[in-house]
């Protein structure tokens, strides 16, 4: 579980693990980082907000 500020135009700052496995937490970040958004209005104008993200791993069976 991450959280993160989507910005004003969609990206993500801020972006930090809250919970989940440490080893995993690089992949998550690196993937969540990449990630946009499209901007949250508020009375018309783009505004930040605050939100929490769950990535899920699973493992390719072979």
């Amino acid at each position: 579980m991450l959280q993160a500020e989507i910005s004003k135009d969609g990206s993500i700052e801020n972006l930090r693990l809250i919970s989940g496995h440490p080893m995993l937490a690089p992949a998550a970040i690196e993937a969540v980082k990449q990630w946009r958004y499209k901007p949250y209005l508020l009375n018309g104008e783009p505004v930040a907000v605050e939100t929490t993200v769950q990535v899920n791993f699973t493992l390719a069976g072979g």
